[in-house]
């Protein structure tokens, strides 16, 4: 911690800085609000000697606008780009929880949880791949997972820019962090972050070997940092280690890690596959990007989930071509439905000129279709009740309405992304209707938990082991 740091206390521009987060070779991390909106934010601000340099300027306020392009729940949102008083800084989203590092330290990843946080991650950088940006610096202290089990992939773009010498961290490397326990992140966690300048940039450990040379990079070089990430996630360690920085970067380049089927023997072999893809020593052997990563990871997922390999749910391909076709349709999701109540009306008024009757059947129709989609979402939310109350952490399970309640004993990171992964598969089975939301309590008083028995919608409660009634 820095207490007696002089910018705590002042206001750049519209927003006051009230906390500092922590520091790398490259600047330093505050905790600020937003006056203008009210709202927290994560302020990052460069050295000043980099400020002056005209290219690294130019290069930051492109790269901070490459990267504020990329809309995604899997990345860290840039709010704002500005200087005041010779500080050239960066608001970016808050994000509350734990790096995968401090969660990988704490023993909170199962199998299920890493899959789930790699498929995230995938998910949010095919989305910059698909738009040209490469983030050079994936690794387990550049993504958090938040309390509700989402993880945030942090610093795009920002990378390229930061550089360090011998005594910092490169790529602003912070968990940009809101709890306190996680804000070493910033000096380091272990992981060898030097870079030399001119030539390697980025942290040696997460390096793919064209990155270790300081050759071109593609979209593939993200896909072998992240192989490093979901390694660690499911082994606790790294693949790739070496006494000093030129030997971890010689593992990088010439070794072969040891099969995680090795180091844990009851992990499946798909992972293992995937993992072998992933850490190809040429880029051209690998995934070409993120998103033919990420479509071999949701197959695992549902490998693990139901023990077969199932094809995409025709529910949700009809969602994401619904999306592709708001993306282009005239005027958008308004033109659709303005479309959509033009063939309605049209459909009605043939109906009423032909004979009552068919407009009858049509009506019987659609309300069996209605009747029929909430008896599936309600066979639904059985199977998701089952499913969480074999976790000895589930005291309760509550359902209203479109809001599902967990009750645990007590905050799991891994219980959480379990939840989350069940409560979006769900919805995107669901072409119509509200979303369903999951709301996690933990670490209730006994009073607490009584009252939310006496809640009506219990439809589980762990007592000898034993669902309550309905």
């Amino acid at each position: 911690m820095n207490p007696v740091d002089p910018l705590i206390g002042r206001t750049l521009k519209h927003y006051a800085v009230e906390e500092w987060l922590g520091q790398g070779g490259m600047g330093v991390v505050y905790r600020a609000l937003d006056t203008k909106l009210r709202r927290p934010v994560a302020l990052k601000l460069l050295r000043r000697d980099l400020v002056a340099d005209p290219d690294r300027r130019s290069r930051f306020v492109q790269e901070a606008r490459a990267a504020a392009s990329l809309t995604h729940p899997a990345i860290a949102q840039i709010y704002d780009i500005d200087e005041a008083e010779g500080d050239l800084f960066i608001a970016m989203e808050l994000i509350d929880g734990r790096t995968v590092s401090r969660l990988i330290a704490d023993g909170e990843l199962d199998l299920m949880g890493s899959v789930e946080i790699a498929l995230q991650v995938s998910e949010g950088l095919a989305k910059a791949h698909a738009k040209g940006l490469i983030h050079r610096d994936i690794k387990s202290d550049n993504i958090m997972v938040t309390r509700e089990g989402h993880a945030k992939l942090l610093d795009f773009g920002l990378a390229k820019l930061f550089e360090s010498g011998p005594d910092g961290e490169g790529g602003a490397a912070a968990g940009i962090i809101s709890n306190r326990t996680a804000t070493q992140t910033l000096a380091g966690t272990g992981a060898m972050t030097q870079t030399m300048v001119g030539t390697v940039r980025g942290t040696i450990n997460y390096m793919s070997p064209e990155q270790a040379r300081g050759k071109a990079l593609t979209p593939a070089s993200d896909v072998f940092s992240l192989g490093i990430v979901l390694y660690e996630m499911v082994c606790g360690d790294r693949p790739f280690k070496g006494d000093t920085p030129l030997d971890t970067m010689h593992s990088i380049a010439f070794e072969e890690p040891t099969p995680v089927t090795v180091v844990r023997r009851n992990l499946p072999f798909q992972l293992h596959r995937i993992l072998t893809r992933c850490l190809r020593k040429k880029s051209e052997d690998r995934y070409p990007d993120a998103q033919a990563l990420a479509v071999d990871l949701k197959n695992l997922k549902m490998d693990l989930e139901t023990g077969t390999r199932e094809a995409v749910h025709p529910a949700e391909r009809l969602r994401n071509w619904l999306e592709k076709l708001t993306s282009t349709f005239p005027l958008g999701r308004n033109g659709l439905v303005v479309l959509g109540a033009a063939v309605l009306a049209s459909a009605i008024f043939i109906a009423a000129k032909v004979q009552w009757g068919n407009l009858l059947s049509l009506g019987l129709f659609g309300l069996f279709v209605y009747r029929s989609r909430r008896s599936k979402m309600a066979r639904r939310l059985k199977a998701f009740t089952a499913q969480m109350a074999k976790d000895p952490n589930v005291k309760a399970i509550l359902t209203q309405a479109d809001r599902i309640t967990i009750v645990l004993d007590r905050a799991s990171a891994g219980t959480n992304i379990h939840i989350t992964s069940l409560v979006d598969s769900i919805n995107k089975r669901r072409i119509i209707g509200t979303r369903i939301t999951a709301d996690i309590r933990a670490g209730l008083s006994d009073a607490d938990y009584e009252n939310v028995l006496k809640t009506p919608g219990i439809v589980y409660a762990r007592e000898n082991g034993a669902p309550a009634s309905p």
